[in-house]
């Protein structure tokens, strides 16, 4: 290993979000990097996010045309000013891809559901 090397694998770890990612399971961002929350905020601000993986996440059925329905292999956006933060919206920063059996439906155009996202692209 490289004397200069401090991680080898970035999967895990202690960040300030910049939005998001407050409570554990919470997707949330670093600058332009998206992730999910491992623990709670600590007092100081950071939390260990997890920028890899797949977890089950609330994600909306929208895209930037109105509703859409998301489909298995879907690439999925965050979103700072959404509730829920993950959908279609290609206007936000990249999260990862809707992960089911190919070509099915995980959630109908207009509604929101919990599906498996796989985090990263």
């Amino acid at each position: 290993m490289a004397k200069n090397q401090k991680r080898e694998v970035g999967r895990h770890l202690r960040v300030q979000p910049t939005n998001g990612g407050a409570t554990s399971g919470a997707p949330g961002r670093v600058g332009e990097r998206c992730g999910v929350a491992e623990n709670n905020v600590d007092t100081d601000g950071t939390v260990v996010m997890d920028f890899d993986g797949v977890y089950a996440l609330s994600v909306a059925g929208t895209d930037a045309g109105g509703n859409s329905a998301v489909v298995s292999g879907d690439i999925i956006y965050y979103v700072d000013a959404d509730t829920p933060k993950l959908s279609k919206k290609v206007a936000g920063r990249r999260f990862g891809y809707a992960y089911g059996p190919t070509n099915a439906t995980l959630v109908a155009g207009g509604a929101t559901g919990t599906i498996d996202v796989k985090i990263g692209y």
